[in-house]
């Protein structure tokens, strides 16, 4: 309907510049009517129907069978009273190209079907009421003729390109807003899971009982994120302007956690809320995986830096590593810590996240582009 409103108001527009066109030309041809009364009277009509036509097209409920049986009507009938107002030997119908208004306006409405009976109808009314046809007018008609149905279906092309790339775009949201919620499931329920997994089975007994129910559960619930394929269509974004926070604050509220160290420059570094989120959600994906693999108490350093163009934020341990075909592994059986809460976070920001790893331990390194960070 969006792509129909907007040809309808470019037609307006055309049958505004067709009818200046024709008015000119009759008063200009003034002394070929043979009855000026008559063509007056026609060219009143051209005029009041213009108006009308591009009121009632305006509204998409009056864009009836009716309106545009009418619309063709008018037009046939002036080119019918051009023998009666200009004589047998005529050369221009009264209407000329003012008939455009009608033909385009059926191949809008009905696709290339439409755009073909309207210039078959317009064709022929032209040429019967001709007592010969010239070359010049057999060119016009055959535009008339083939101009319809090609403006038609380019009409339907249009709309059904609308139709895809909305297809198109509700699709992306849903992927992207399927990742959001995989990625805030593993931050939260999937790694509770898989401690109690993994302590469950430490401890031996009926904690070995509740890590394999524990188990269990991680893994439907990793299932169900796979295949999830319901989901709520992204919310538009709200008007005005997006609030911002101080990333190396939110930073540094992480050194809540057991031997985490941040070092952050002195100066504030303001960047909208919603980036700042996602960069601390990295940074917590991060230190999750130290606590899982490494240790609880283990030592992370986290390094702020900020430039002009882009902000760049190091996660360090002395752990072991991560060994080779770890990453892939896990990617594979469907967890999301790397993939998702890390690396997919960055990507959807526009960043980067570097991974360097080996027997001096593991370290992040995570770059997003923008503006001035300091505002």
């Amino acid at each position: 309907m969006a792509v129909e409103d907007r040809l309808f108001r470019a037609l307006a527009v055309l049958r505004g510049v067709t009818l200046a066109n024709a008015v000119v030309l009759n008063l200009y041809r003034a002394e070929n009517f043979q009855r000026p009364a008559g063509g007056v009277l026609c060219v009143v009509v051209m005029v009041a129907w213009t108006a009308f036509a591009v009121g009632a097209y305006a509204a998409p409920r009056r864009r009836t069978a009716g309106l545009l049986a009418a619309d063709l009507a008018v037009a046939v009938a002036l080119l019918a009273a051009t023998p009666v107002v200009k004589g047998e030997g005529f050369n221009a119908t009264v209407p000329g190209f003012w008939v455009a208004g009608a033909l385009l306006a059926w191949a809008v409405r009905y696709r290339w079907v439409g755009g073909l009976v309207a210039a078959a109808v317009l064709a022929a009314v032209d040429l019967l009421v001709r007592q010969e046809v010239t070359q010049a007018n057999y060119g016009n008609v055959f535009l008339i003729v083939i101009g319809g149905p090609i403006v038609g279906f380019m009409c339907g092309s249009l709309q059904e390109m609308a139709v895809q790339r909305d297809r198109a775009e509700r699709s992306a949201a849903a992927a992207a807003e399927r990742a959001r919620l995989a990625r805030a499931v593993h931050d939260g329920v999937l790694q509770v899971l898989s401690l109690v997994q993994r302590r469950g089975a430490e401890l031996g007994g009926e904690a070995a009982e509740l890590g394999r129910l524990a188990g269990e559960q991680e893994s439907r619930l990793r299932t169900l994120i796979r295949t999830q394929e319901r989901t709520t269509d992204a919310a538009g974004a709200a008007a005005g302007a997006a609030p911002t926070l101080d990333l190396a604050v939110e930073l540094g509220r992480l050194e809540s956690r057991a031997a985490v160290s941040v070092a952050a420059p002195a100066t504030p570094v303001e960047l909208p809320a919603e980036v700042v989120h996602e960069l601390c959600a990295v940074v917590g994906a991060c230190l999750d995986n130290v606590a899982v693999h490494v240790g609880e108490r283990a030592p992370a350093w986290v390094l702020l830096e900020a430039f002009p163009d882009r902000v760049e934020v190091s996660v360090r341990d002395e752990g072991p590593g991560i060994p080779a075909g770890r990453l892939e592994q896990a990617a594979a059986e469907g967890r999301l810590g790397v993939s998702g809460s890390i690396r997919g976070r960055v990507a959807d920001l526009g960043g980067t996240a570097t991974l360097s790893t080996g027997s001096f331990g593991t370290e992040w390194e995570i770059v997003v582009p923008v503006g001035d960070p300091r505002g």
